[in-house]
């Protein structure tokens, strides 16, 4: 029993607390009224990551770098139908909190913030097509 609580200890201070609990890619359904429009989510860095139509779920990542979550823009189109952009943004992960009761400073100043597993994204994005003019 004492070889358990010491493996459990050490795991606890080797990793985040946001790694082991939650995670670095989120599924984000993408949403549109009318639906079956075309979308495209580009990241920070211009790239096209995906592009499909709504509804559908998208896996993204939440992280972009040490200590930088991930902004995406979400670009919806439908013929007869204006344009429109939204924003797909990271928030605050709450379990990056429990490093510290479990994660240690190796979970609070490396793993998390390098891993992006302190990041979150929504689970849901919907954006509203008007009828072109």
């Amino acid at each position: 029993m004492k070889k358990i609580i010491v493996m459990v200890s050490v795991l606890c201070f080797l990793a985040g607390c946001a790694s082991i609990v939650s995670k670095s890619t989120w599924p984000v359904s993408i949403q549109s009224s009318p639906d079956q429009a075309a979308f495209l989510i580009i990241n920070k860095k211009g790239e096209t990551i995906h592009n499909g139509t709504t509804p559908e779920t998208v896996n993204l990542n939440s992280g972009s770098g040490y200590f930088e979550g991930e902004k995406y823009q979400l670009k919806v189109s439908k013929p007869g139908n204006t344009e429109n952009y939204s924003v797909i943004d990271t928030s605050l992960n709450g379990w990056y909190w429990g490093n510290f009761l479990f994660g240690g400073l190796i979970g609070l100043l490396i793993v998390d913030p390098s891993t992006g597993a302190m990041w979150t994204l929504p689970e849901t994005v919907s954006v509203d097509l008007k009828p072109a003019k």
